[in-house]
């Protein structure tokens, strides 16, 4: 005891004074180091955090919370239960007139009818349960093929139209050789990163030189780390000095929006620099505030970003020092085009500038010449390269079989695929159908595109992070950088417009070396894009082929679930109507309340197009039902005129229409494509030509010798006329040149 108070054993009196001596010791010693050190001194870098849902949680805080309505699971939930509810009775009644039966019959079958009722109760126990037979069907195993490749003609390389190449990369570079900061090289190590990717080892020392980057590599090999480590660094070795914006980055989608910005604070962590977050969906109020306080880095979306240029006074672009543009072409596409056109004209032009995709197109080109100086071209991977762990696999739909599409989908997920699947559709109204048979099927499932609220699309997003629910369908917005962990499989409900918009769906598994498969269904009309995968495929692509027998039970199963998913979506309906009524009854409440006339009214926020503008580039880009009409083509008047005349479409008909929609956006890139290219600032890109083949030279005739060669010593035979030799074999008077001596004195004489 006297050990641990620290008082002496000598003496056994001092044990109560034990403590007050050691507190005697540290006083003096303080009063010695005070000089040197502060004992209240810390460290400024913070512990770790790394942890998906810190960085989420103030962007859920800026949602806007909206009565909680009942979900669309809640309502399959409700109409499945109606369904068996009603089974049952069915049964129950059959099982009553058996009974009645069963009174006026034989005792050997009343033990007949015993057994049957038996067997009627357990199929009621198991009711998802098939019966023997059917588990017989479904059970058969689906046949894989490996598609062969057709042997391709070896092209020249492209020639950088760039000013320089630096895709060559050294291969041994690691984290620690690139001279980044200690707060950035704590947070890599607190991320769990261990080793550069190919993007990363090629970007970083040339962003660290403050070089415009045009930048190609595979999905889900490290671009945000890519851009965002170099830009860091900047800030760090470069404080500002003003509180301004430095740093914008411009994204396609909210959602990538929301997971740059998660990224670029963790990488940020350990040093004070700040981050925004500024995406359409999420409160603006909150936005415009912390876009006053002037954070280093910006993270947005076009359309909100401007929205703030025009209504945020105290905001602006002309400090920007750096502009990187993620997935670049989109970004540059026709739908957002006039919106860049304004964000590049109000930013700093002494800047530099970052583009980043996985499919570069001529749009991007266009930029690269026009907005970048001296341009660094890294192409860690081909335009349409796909992931390197991808397996490749089809699902040939015949001519007259288009309507199998959504029983091929129920049976590969009912069977095969049952977790960690994204299912992509071309349309936002098949997305919701598919979410509501697979729903009544029993399925966990979720959907992701722009007909529903913000909240709804990060829930969802979350619920299929969180593995709450196996299956994601989703449109093209959800195609492009999200990074959502573990995804085994992507599913093609039908291909997509492009090569470039397939490379960014299947994109979504295989990420960052793992390994994942993609299951395409292609029609007939779509076979040409088939053959262009197939000819670009490092790994072979394999056919899958589901038993015929298969199809037919799912179909059938889909045509008896009609009814339910029509009692689900005029649910939905009334659902909307109470909340469209009770949000007039509000308005109405508060006007009663204020007065007719509110005090300091808000100003309405203004746009850089007027609406008549922004109506007629709506109504020329988008390819709605009216669009199908006002192309003028006669097969689409058609079909819309039918489909409009039967009200309900066919399974058919919903899969042609998705079709449909793929061929427009195709005709239309194909028709931008044909238009005269503008002037450009550099030459144009084009493919080195390969040293043609010696070949053997055919023989001229003299005719046609004497006809083509123009050189001087031709022109001089020509006038002098045939030689000694040519006049013999012509069997012409042949005295050689200069031969009569005395002829040729008289000549000069004459002279």
């Amino acid at each position: 005891k006297l050990m641990l108070l620290g008082g002496s054993h000598s003496h056994p009196s001092s044990s109560s004074q034990g403590p007050i001596v050691l507190g005697r010791k540290q006083k003096a010693l303080q009063k010695n180091r005070s000089a040197d050190f502060n004992p209240d001194f810390v460290f400024t870098e913070k512990e770790g955090m790394y942890d998906g849902s810190w960085a989420m949680a103030d962007v859920l805080s800026q949602l806007k919370k909206k009565r909680a309505a009942t979900t669309l699971d809640e309502k399959i939930e409700k109409v499945r239960k109606k369904r068996k509810t009603e089974d049952k009775e069915a049964k129950s009644g059959k099982s009553e007139k058996e009974k009645e039966a069963k009174e006026g019959s034989e005792p050997e079958e009343e033990e007949d009818l015993e057994r049957k009722d038996v067997e009627a109760s357990e199929d009621e126990e198991s009711e998802t349960d098939y019966s023997s037979a059917d588990e017989n069907i479904l059970t058969k195993a689906d046949t894989l093929k490996i598609k062969e490749r057709k042997k391709k003609k070896k092209k020249g390389q492209e020639a950088g139209g760039f000013f320089e190449d630096a895709s060559q990369y050294d291969e041994n570079l690691s984290f620690q050789d690139m001279n980044l900061s200690r707060p950035l090289l704590k947070a890599i190590t607190a991320m769990g990163f261990k080793q550069p990717t190919p993007i990363q080892k090629a970007c970083i020392p040339v962003g660290l030189l403050g070089k415009d980057i045009c930048a190609c590599a595979a999905t889900g090999t490290g671009k945000t780390a890519a851009f965002a480590l170099p830009v860091l660094e900047r800030l760090i070795y470069k404080p500002r000095q003003a509180p301004v914006t430095r740093v914008l980055v411009l994204v396609p989608t909210r959602e990538l929006g929301i997971q740059v910005h998660s990224v670029t604070k963790q990488l940020a962590q350990f040093c004070s620099i700040t981050t925004c977050l500024a995406v359409g969906g999420l409160d603006v109020k909150s936005q415009e505030a912390a876009l006053r306080a002037a954070p280093d880095i910006l993270i947005a979306t076009p359309g909100r970003l401007i929205d703030h240029l025009h209504n945020c006074p105290s905001f602006h672009l002309s400090s920007i020092e750096v502009l990187i543009l993620d997935e670049a072409d989109r970004m540059l596409d026709e739908y957002f085009e006039e919106q860049m056109k304004e964000i590049i004209r109000m930013c700093s032009h002494h800047r530099q500038t970052m583009l980043f995709s996985a499919t570069m197109t001529d749009e991007v080109k266009d930029l690269a010449s026009v907005s970048l100086k001296n341009p660094v071209r890294i192409f860690v991977n081909s335009n349409t390269d796909v992931a390197p762990f991808l397996r490749q696999e089809f699902i040939r739909i015949r001519p007259n079989r288009e309507g199998d599409r959504e029983a091929i989908v129920a049976a590969l997920l009912m069977r095969t695929f049952t977790d960690h699947v994204m299912l992509f559709t071309q349309t936002k109204k098949q997305a919701h159908r598919m979410h509501i048979l697979l729903g009544l099927m029993g399925l966990q499932v979720g959907e992701l595109h722009g007909n529903l609220s913000q909240t709804q699309r990060l829930e969802a997003l979350r619920r299929f992070k969180d593995e709450q629910i196996d299956i994601l369908v989703a449109t093209d917005v959800a195609a492009r950088g999200l990074d959502i962990e573990g995804v085994k499989t992507v599913i093609n409900f039908t291909m997509p417009n492009t090569i470039k918009h397939y490379v960014h769906r299947v994109g979504r598994t295989a990420r960052a070396g793992r390994a994942g498969r993609s299951v395409s269904l292609v029609g007939e009309e779509e076979r040409k894009m088939l053959k262009e995968i197939v000819k670009a495929a490092k790994a072979p692509v394999k056919a899958r082929i589901l038993p015929q027998d298969v199809i037919l039970k799912f179909r059938d199963k889909i045509e008896k679930m009609e009814k339910d998913v029509y009692a689900v979506l005029q649910l939905e309906a009334e659902e909307k109507e109470m909340q469209k009524s009770e949000a007039q009854i509000n308005t109405a409440q508060r006007l009663l309340e204020k007065g007719k006339e509110a005090p300091n009214p808000e100003p309405e926020r203004s746009w850089f197009q007027t609406k008549e503008e922004r109506k007629k580039e709506k109504i020329a880009k988008a390819l709605q039902e009216f669009d199908l009409a006002l192309r003028g083509k006669k097969k689409r008047k058609k079909f819309m005129k039918e489909a409009k005349k039967k009200g309900e479409m066919t399974a058919e008909e919903r899969s042609q229409f998705e079709i449909l929609k793929a061929q427009m956006f195709a005709e239309r890139l194909a028709k931008r494509n044909r238009r005269a290219k503008r002037a450009r600032a550099m030459p144009e890109e084009e493919p080195v030509r390969a040293p043609a083949k010696k070949q053997k030279q055919v023989k001229k005739s003299v005719f046609d010798e004497e006809l083509t060669n123009t050189s001087k010593k031709a022109l001089k035979q020509y006038r002098a006329g045939p030689s000694f030799e040519e006049r013999k074999k012509l069997g012409l008077p042949h005295q050689r040149r200069g031969g009569n001596f005395k002829s040729k004195s008289r000549y000069k004489r004459r002279k």
